[in-house]
C-alpha cells in the first residue's frame, strides 16, 4: 500500500471517529432524531462497502438488503457502548459479518425443512444494476464475471473462518492487523488461515490462471 493510500485511509478513519464522537454526543443528550441524521452520513459512506461483503456471503440481494440495514440499526443502537479503541468500520464490519453468520445458519435450517429455490434472474440483475460501473468493454466484462463466479463458487467452500479472512483481506483489500480486530483472532492466526486458504483455493480451481499469486506482505501491509 503506498503512503498516499494509508494517508486516504487514517483520513477516512479520523473523519468517522469525528462523526461517531458528534452522535454519541447527541445520543447522550436525548437529541435521537438529530443523532439519527448525522449517522445517515455514516451510512452514505460504508453502505456500499457492507453491501458487497454481504453479497460475498448472503447471494440473495433482498437479503443483501436486510442483512446491511440490520447491521446499521445494530450500531446506531450499542454506538453509546462503542469505544474508539477500535475504528468504526472495523466494528461496524464485525456486526455485519455476525449478522451474515446468522442469517445463513438460519437458511441453513430452514433448507433443512423445504426444498430451496434458485434466486430468480430478475433480482440478480436488479443487484448488479445498482452497483457501480467497471468501465470495462462487454467483452470484458463478461470475462470478469465468469472469473468472479468461478472464484466465489471456490470461496463458498472454504471453511468460515477462513472465507472471512480471503473476503477482508484479498477482496476488500484490509491489512492482517485490521481484520485480526473484525474476527478478534490474533496476526498469525489470520495469515495461517490465508495461506491455507490460497492454498485450497488454487487446488479447486486449478487451470485458472488469473488467480493471484499469494501474498508475501508483511503481516501490516494491505494488499497492493
Amino acid at each position: 500500500m503506498t503512503t498516499a493510500n494509508v494517508s486516504a485511509s487514517d483520513r477516512r478513519a479520523a473523519a468517522d471517529s469525528e462523526l461517531v464522537a458528534e452522535v454519541k454526543t447527541l445520543l447522550a443528550s436525548g437529541k435521537q432524531v438529530a443523532a439519527g441524521e448525522r449517522f445517515a452520513e455514516l451510512i452514505d459512506r460504508h453502505q456500499r462497502r457492507a453491501a458487497r461483503i454481504a453479497y460475498y456471503y448472503l447471494r440473495d440481494p433482498a437479503e443483501v438488503d436486510e442483512a446491511v440495514q440490520d447491521a446499521f440499526v445494530k450500531a446506531f443502537t450499542h454506538l453509546p457502548s462503542f469505544r474508539e479503541r477500535l475504528f468504526f468500520e472495523l466494528w461496524f464490519t464485525r456486526i455485519l459479518m455476525n449478522g451474515c453468520y446468522d442469517r445463513l445458519k438460519a437458511r441453513s435450517r430452514r433448507l433443512r425443512w423445504m426444498v430451496p429455490v434458485d434466486e430468480s434472474e430478475a433480482d440478480q440483475q436488479d443487484w448488479i444494476a445498482r452497483q457501480p460501473a467497471t468501465g470495462l468493454s462487454p467483452e470484458a466484462e463478461l470475462l470478469e464475471a465468469e472469473r468472479r463466479t468461478e472464484l466465489l463458487a471456490a470461496v463458498d467452500r472454504l471453511p468460515e473462518r477462513q472465507r472471512a479472512v480471503v473476503v477482508l483481506s484479498q477482496f476488500e483489500g484490509h491489512a492482517t492487523r485490521d481484520v485480526a480486530e473484525m474476527l478478534n483472532l490474533s496476526e498469525a492466526t489470520v495469515r495461517v488461515h490465508l495461506f491455507r486458504a490460497i492454498r485450497t483455493l488454487r487446488r479447486h480451481l486449478a487451470g485458472a490462471t488469473w488467480l493471484a499469486q499469494p501474498p508475501t506482505r508483511s503481516a501490516g501491509e494491505a494488499k497492493v
